[in-house]
């Protein structure tokens, strides 16, 4: 059964972008997903039979995860949401840009449409400038972040080794005496951090045989099925094992950032998602509660469960474009996003062949692209963004619903419409 419902999934990420069912015609109000008291068999959205990881009932899913799995929540705080000021600039929609590696012309309306975009929104120097919602996805809807997550989490971190109490040349072992006999014994904190692990474990989505969907079914993010392996994630990353060198070169696992949210709750004795609620969520003067995406055993899914509204998650990306300041408080260090922005290795990010990518790198969960405008994403399968440019004093969040996993699947499209609304908000200064 999971081999055919992943051949269904991502035997598709190479099709071409043309030859893929279009925005407009998987519309979730259109496709009428779970409507109905109760709704009619052929519209259910089940966690039991992995129809909610099929697209297009995914348009419906990431808005909706918390019916469908268990979840943490992160409380937004007792204070007042910090309010963002909306001054629209009706301009944006139509702004112009080549993609990559072609002659015609798109605009940034026409990239929200082909990578399947729920909402998005365009913060300048702090205001909302730029805000839309489709599908299934409103103001107050949490949508799913994938690995967006790990960009928080990687925050959390790098304030954890800016205050001392995780040092980033330490070994894991040293600090995860239960990781000794697995790969991640010897890898330090900081190759954690930055992805440089060498470790016997397949993120390809388009090979169903990949370790990345054990270690989904391994905390219930999919179901059991078949699979008989260990139960929980921490239980799963201590099985796997080193193949190659450490810190040779950048290698995307999810897996790394599972070990860093255990590595944060055992130096901290704090469960890693309160902390994150402490520590960040709660000082953003957030709208909405976030919630997280737990394992059977009630582990926060470090490597991709937040789900969280598009207004919050630019709350979050114009705080770090601010150097951590935000709300009246430093929230994070100043010299922890200085960090971040000054990027991590660019040549062993290169031996990763990210062709949409170049001279990019990876930097405490970041990606960072060294372009003139300096700037650095979080980002999340299927089309998940949180895209900072400090020189424009921009901030774009993108949440959307792609058919295909990979970012490199529609970069081409992507970088260059963030640039050219960058371009323009420039011009208008």
């Amino acid at each position: 059964m999971f081999f055919v419902v992943f051949t269904v999934l991502f035997a598709g990420e190479s099709i071409a972008q043309n030859s893929l069912p279009s925005a407009e015609s998987t519309d979730p109000a259109v496709m009428g997903w779970m409507l109905g008291t109760p709704p009619d068999a052929a519209k259910l959205v089940r966690h039991d039979d992995l129809s909610f990881y099929q697209f297009p009932r995914t348009r419906w899913t990431f808005s909706h995860f918390r019916e469908l799995l268990p979840t943490k929540r992160l409380w937004r705080g007792a204070g007042a949401g910090v309010p963002l000021v909306a001054m629209p600039d009706g301009a944006i929609d139509g702004v112009e840009f080549t993609p990559m590696g072609q002659s015609t012309v798109m605009s940034f309306g026409d990239m929200l449409t082909a990578t399947y975009a729920d909402a998005a929104l365009v913060l300048h120097k702090g205001d909302v400038v730029y805000e839309n919602y489709f599908g299934a996805t409103s103001r107050e809807t949490p949508h799913i972040s994938f690995s967006m997550t790990k960009s928080y989490y990687g925050t959390l971190a790098a304030m954890l080794v800016e205050e001392g109490q995780l040092e980033e040349d330490k070994l894991v072992r040293d600090y995860l005496p239960e990781l000794a006999d697995s790969g991640f014994a010897t890898a330090t904190v900081r190759q954690i951090l930055d992805m440089t692990t060498a470790i016997d474990y397949s993120e390809d989505y388009t090979d169903p045989d990949a370790h990345v969907f054990d270690f989904a079914r391994s905390g219930g993010i999919f179901p059991r099925g078949d699979y008989d392996g260990p139960e929980g994630f921490y239980a799963y990353v201590a099985t796997l094992k080193a193949k190659g060198k450490h810190g040779n070169a950048f290698s995307y696992r999810s897996v790394n950032t599972e070990v860093l949210g255990w590595l944060i709750a055992r130096v901290t004795g704090s469960n890693a998602v309160d902390l994150l609620q402490e520590r960040i969520w709660s000082r953003l003067g957030a709208e909405e509660d976030a919630y997280i995406l737990i394992d059977t055993l009630g582990t926060g899914w470090a490597a991709g469960g937040l789900n969280a509204t598009l207004r919050d998650h630019a709350r979050f990306g114009e705080m770090m474009r601010k150097g951590g300041r935000w709300n009246g408080a430093q929230v994070v260090p100043e010299v922890v996003v200085d960090d971040i922005r000054r990027g991590g290795d660019r040549e062993k990010f290169a031996k990763a062949g990210y062709t949409t990518l170049p001279g990019a790198s990876y930097r405490n969960q970041w990606w960072v692209h060294h372009n003139p405008n300096g700037a650095f994403s979080a980002r999340g399968v299927h089309g998940q963004t949180i895209y900072i440019d400090p020189r424009a004093e921009m901030v774009i969040v993108r949440l959307a619903s792609h058919p295909l996993a990979a970012n490199g699947n529609y970069d081409d499209v992507s970088l260059p419409a963030y640039q050219a609304v960058a371009d323009y908000l420039m011009a208008q200064d």
